[in-house]
């Protein structure tokens, strides 16, 4: 049988309908993540105030997560994914209240911060569940023999909304002011629902009576401890993004080191997805055909590299420069890891062990910009970004040498 083309594999219409919903939600994620980073450096002038937005998010998060899995295998998708929405919907619009009633209530700096911190620990929440849903249907709507299609359409699909999410964000800052920014990222996620409605349901294979909660955490977590390539890909992803999230300072270089102001942060903040953008469309066209374990040690120690790069940098061009080939190689990355996860994952145990590559994957990016904060209050922005980086090619190293089987994984 003749595989589809990533581009054939569009014209199946419930898989169109699941990535447009996905395109609005993770663009209007990626528009709130841009204008919480920039609303709460202007409260505190304080780059640890950023680090812990990150915190507020993944502690709730990480914690949920197994349990989210479980949840997900073991009832209907769509139903799940749909009440994420709408929390998103609610959660997010509680933070219209100091936004356009800040002047009459008197609120602080501080008080709009903690504010804002309690509301995101409570999508930390709806994270946990919203995360893994999306890929765990992808199996049941297209053919097995296109799942690597389908896995790079919806990488492709997150970027693109990524790098729009960004830019936009920043832009309607500049020109709209947050409140109204808010009320566009609100709009975006309602119309993500529109699509996710058309969604055919995909109920479980499990009778719940039959299943025990915690014997079934246990098996996603011992499913990843003895797939070898998994884990490694998996840790591998976390502690280099851990420790090379210099997107996190961003605002900080924007506003004190660049002086670019809120248009010239936007595009800065999207200068690492324009870069994954841009492979993941070479990739759709010229697929990765072996060596890809390989690959994905080398291209990670790039990112590292590049990361160093963008913290000693001076230059605004130069500093989108290095953003732009940070998020070419971390665009690979992505497309082998998630390639690796779908196709060693049986179906019946898919989003449990989503769940726990969630974990890695919110603890890598919310952990990282906590790291970040911290280490830029202990070390300087500057120092703390050129150690992430230095750390990022040191893992690299480290498991290129003690994994074989990712070494020399190849699908």
């Amino acid at each position: 049988m003749i595989s589809l083309t990533p581009l054939q594999t569009l014209k199946n219409v419930e898989f169109r309908n699941l990535l447009t919903g996905r395109f609005f939600i993770v663009l209007a994620f990626r528009m709130l993540a841009t204008l919480l980073g920039w609303w709460v450096y202007q409260l505190t002038k304080d780059p640890f105030s950023i680090g812990l937005i990150g915190f507020s998010e993944v502690i709730p998060a990480v914690s949920c997560a197994l349990y989210a899995g479980h949840v997900i295998d073991m009832n209907e998708k769509k139903r799940l994914l749909l009440i994420c929405n709408y929390a998103y919907i609610f959660l997010i619009g509680l933070l219209l209240i100091p936004a356009f009633f800040n002047v009459e209530m008197h609120f602080t700096g501080h008080q709009i911060t903690y504010f804002i911190y309690g509301v995101i620990f409570f999508t930390g929440i709806a994270r946990a569940f919203i995360g893994p849903i999306v890929p765990s249907m992808i199996p049941k709507i297209v053919k097995k023999d296109n799942l690597p299609n389908a896995v790079t359409l919806n990488q492709a699909t997150f970027l693109i909304s990524s790098v729009c999410g960004h830019a936009a964000g920043g832009f309607l800052i500049g020109y709209f002011g947050v409140k109204w920014t808010l009320v566009v990222i609100i709009s975006l996620i309602f119309l993500a629902s529109l699509f996710f409605f058309q969604l055919n349901k995909q109920h479980s294979e499990y009778k719940k009576e039959n299943i025990n909660v915690i014997e079934s955490m246990k098996e996603g977590i011992s499913y990843i401890l003895k797939t070898k390539e998994i884990l490694g890909a998996l840790c591998l992803d976390m502690f280099a993004v851990l420790f090379g999230g210099a997107v996190a300072m961003i605002p900080v270089y924007a506003t004190d080191i660049l002086k670019v102001g809120a248009e010239g942060f936007g595009l800065l903040n999207a200068a690492s997805d324009i870069g994954s953008m841009c492979i993941i469309t070479i990739l759709s066209v010229v697929p990765l055909r072996k060596n890809q374990g390989k690959i994905l040690l080398a291209v990670v120690t790039g990112f590292g590299l590049c990361i160093i790069g963008f913290g000693l940098s001076r230059l605004y061009w130069l500093s989108f420069l290095f953003l732009m080939m940070s998020g070419m190689l971390d665009g690979i990355s992505v497309v082998i890891r998630g390639t690796i996860v779908q196709l060693k994952t049986p179906d019946n145990i898919r989003g449990r062990v989503l769940s726990v590559n969630s974990i890695f994957i919110m603890s890598s990016n919310e952990m990282g910009q906590f790291e970040s904060g911290l280490m830029a209050k202990l070390l300087g922005v500057v120092r703390s970004v050129v150690f992430g980086g230095t750390m990022t090619v040191l893992i690299a190293l480290v498991v290129g040498t003690t994994n074989k089987k990712l070494r020399k994984m190849q699908y």
